[in-house]
């Protein structure tokens, strides 16, 4: 519901209105109205008259739109807008830094903390920001930044004299480059442009894998405005950079400049009552051994570039997106905690999708169809290799958005797939990751036709859906073939057994007890189950009715041998068992009979009978186990290995929540899933109201998140929403 009394205090800002004033507010308001009985609203719209404060889960990190991508040199950017020891601005991880601050009257104003009035979001998408705030009473500042491409990006700066009489003011942009590699700086055209040569460096990962990102670079920072007084600072990270730039505003210099730096200019404004004037801030990068000409020849078309199209088109992609009632989740919110409200999921859902837009990146290399990468800002080597099939369960959403892209992204698989069927566990452009271990190749957690056959159910496209049986046969033999050592029918993870089976690191059973590769598991084999059932479902699509019944006997078998040998009726559930004996026990007795969440997988393939079910429903539903306050952890809390905050040992993970609340849904258990869902995406929209970023994973137990920032995978959180939603 909108907050009509909010946006009333927002919207009057002194108690002596014009007439103009009036006409303008009349207008704003017939918009809201327009907006609230909107049947499907978009990004925009959600945000329309709302104007988010830094209290809204928004996710505020930009990177170019998926056309406009280079794998090589993308750089994105984080929004600054909450620290109050900050100014506001554009971050990156190592790429440089952007600001503005404020003097009028002899008075300066860089941090947040000193602004009359704090930033207001009113537009948010993958690749763009408009946000408004008040560095002064009566100075309004309205901030439109695109990142245009992975090498461009433009902030268009409007300020507005609200008063009723004449003002003047001096705006001060400033560039910080943290790196110590800056090799040269200089300033150009009266101190308009800065341009300098640094280097970034690519880490551990990236070198051992040749990723070949750019590490020697050029950028062009320019001012559309020529300012009064600029200069170029030596700046130590220990210094504070608000007094440096104030007590240097006179400095006037282009001299040449090794280490860290602040570039700063001044700018000079006079601004009737009631009137507005804008400039513009451009950012350019280029592999230094380019000439720094092409930078100021693309200069010329970034001054004039329509922002608003890039506007239009964000509006146009999420308009495609399923608009969601949270009336289930709004329900039991009210019944159980004191949860978000209606806007808060709303804003949730929308920047899910913002997400996992952002992460897709367009045509390169040996990729002949978009792609994605776990994160593009901050950018690090792990999640910048390309893709995997655990990161693809993302696509279950994102198709909701946009289908060609996803299965375009699946398809990247099907290109690079090998004849014997096998498919690598990482790829990207540049990359094919094969990791040979014991004479064995590596490859990911086989969710391949589960993916195939869920988009295909979002898209209807036939042609995808023939692509994908022909691949995912292949792929399937290949994997069952190379997978079950002792030819009993089960399956164990092969080659480097703990990448491929997802939980790499700080697993109870690994770390305790044996490696993956010495156990069958609850884990792989429903996995299996459930791509003979994916299978069985596109043959069926294809009018292959023999085939079809074929894989649904595989399945069947196989559910049959989890059920025999992996269910313990002591304890009521699912385990792995010595390859060697069909047991619980390897070494001591009992000790695989460790409870972890692979242990509900057999709901989500179907494995278990509707008894069961409910036996499994009491570990779940128990505080002491799995029934925590933010979601089920991967580890029982009961185990002595259990930390909320370690890996694979406690955190709640997306994806994982997802496929059991998807097996809640499939058994009847649905206030149980919409139940999670909510705890989950309380917990989710917690961390995005503290940092407005999204994360690896989140602890069961408090409100904390770990590890890697702005993870494409949290996006699948937008299909839970809509599958308990619907």
């Amino acid at each position: 519901m909108i907050r009509l009394s909010e946006i009333l205090l927002l919207s009057i800002r002194r108690i002596s209105i014009k007439i103009a004033d009036i006409q303008r507010i009349i207008l704003f308001f017939l918009l809201i109205f327009f907006v609230a009985g909107s049947d499907s609203p978009v990004m925009g719209q959600v945000l329309s008259g709302q104007y988010c404060g830094k209290d809204s889960p928004l996710y505020t990190v930009y990177a170019s739109a998926t056309e406009r991508t280079s794998y090589i040199l993308d750089q994105g950017y984080s929004l600054a807008w909450t620290d109050p020891e900050k100014p506001v601005g554009f971050e990156s991880k190592d790429g440089g830094n952007f600001y503005l601050a404020f003097l009028k009257d002899s008075i300066y104003k860089g941090k947040l903390k000193e602004f009359y009035r704090e930033p207001l979001i009113k537009e948010n998408y993958p690749d763009l920001v408009r946000l408004s705030y008040y560095p002064f009473d009566n100075l309004r500042v309205d901030l439109l930044f695109v990142v245009y491409s992975s090498s461009q990006s433009v902030a268009e700066v409007t300020l507005t004299n609200e008063s009723g009489f004449p003002l003047k003011a001096e705006v001060i942009p400033y560039f910080t480059c943290n790196p110590d590699t800056v090799r040269e700086a200089v300033t150009r055209n009266n101190g308009q442009s800065l341009l300098f040569e640094h280097h970034k460096t690519r880490d551990g990962w990236m070198k051992e894998h040749n990723i070949p990102l750019k590490e020697e670079l050029r950028t062009l920072f320019h001012c559309s405005q020529r300012p009064q007084a600029f200069g170029i600072l030596p700046f130590n990270p220990k210094e504070e950079i608000n007094s440096l730039i104030k007590s240097s505003l006179d400095l006037r210099s282009d001299a040449p400049l090794c280490g860290r730096m602040v570039f700063f200019q001044k700018l000079s404004f006079s601004l009737a009552p009631d009137s507005c004037c804008s400039f513009r801030l451009v950012r350019s990068l280029q592999d230094s051994k380019d000439k720094p000409a092409r930078l100021f020849k693309e200069l010329d078309s970034l001054m004039v570039l329509n922002i608003w199209d890039r506007k239009k088109a964000d509006d146009d992609l999420f308009s495609r997106i399923p608009a969601i009632s949270t009336g289930p989740l709004q329900d039991l919110s009210s019944q159980t905690l004191q949860g978000p409200d209606d806007r808060d999921l709303q804003l949730l859902y929308y920047s899910c999708f913002s997400l996992m837009r952002q992460c897709m990146m367009g045509p390169e290399g040996e990729c002949r169809e978009n792609y994605y990468v776990f994160s593009r800002e901050p950018k690090w080597g792990w999640g910048y290799g390309g893709q995997v099939f655990h990161e693809s369960l993302s696509m279950l959403a994102y198709a909701m958005m946009d289908p060609l892209s996803a299965m375009n992204s699946q398809r990247i698989f099907m290109q690079r797939q090998h004849p014997d069927g096998y498919i690598n566990y990482r790829t990207g452009p540049y990359l094919n990751e094969t990791i040979e271990t014991n004479g064995k190749l590596t490859s990911s957690a086989p969710w391949y036709n589960y993916q195939n056959y869920e988009i295909f159910r979002i898209t209807k496209d036939r042609k995808f859906l023939e692509e994908a049986y022909r691949s995912g046969k292949k792929f399937y033999q290949y994997f069952t073939a190379h997978r079950d050592s002792d030819n009993d029918g089960l399956f164990e993870w092969g080659a480097n057994a703990e990448l491929e089976s997802v939980r790499d690191a700080r697993v109870a059973v690994w770390d305790e007890v044996w490696p993956p590769s010495e156990v069958e598991g609850p884990d792989l084999n429903s996995m299996l189950v459930m791509e003979a059932r994916s299978l069985s479902a596109m043959a069926t699509e294809l009018g292959l009715t023999e085939e079809a019944t074929q894989w649904k006997e595989k399945a069947d078998q196989l559910s049959r041998l989890i059920n025999q040998f992996m269910w313990d009726e002591e304890t009521g559930f699912y385990y792995n068992i010595s390859k060697k004996n069909h047991s619980f026990t390897f070494k001591s007795p009992g000790d695989l009979k460790r409870k972890e969440i692979i242990g509900f997988l057999p709901l989500w393939a179907g494995v278990a009978s509707p008894s069961q079910a409910g036996i499994l429903m009491k570990s779940l539903l128990n505080p002491e186990e799995f029934n925590r306050s933010y979601g089920i952890p991967t580890l029982s809390a009961a185990d002595p290995y259990y930390n909320p905050m370690g890996y694979w040992n406690g955190p709640v993970w997306i994806p994982w929540q997802y496929l059991v609340v998807s097996g809640l849904l499939d058994y009847g258990y649905k206030k149980q899933a919409t139940e999670i869902t909510l705890k989950v995406a309380t917990n989710v929209i917690r961390q995005l109201k503290t940092d407005h970023c999204f994360w690896e994973f989140y602890s069961p137990d408090a409100h904390q998140a770990g590890w890697n920032r702005s993870y494409i995978w949290t996006g699948l959180l937008a299909r839970m929403m809509w599958e308990v939603c619907r």
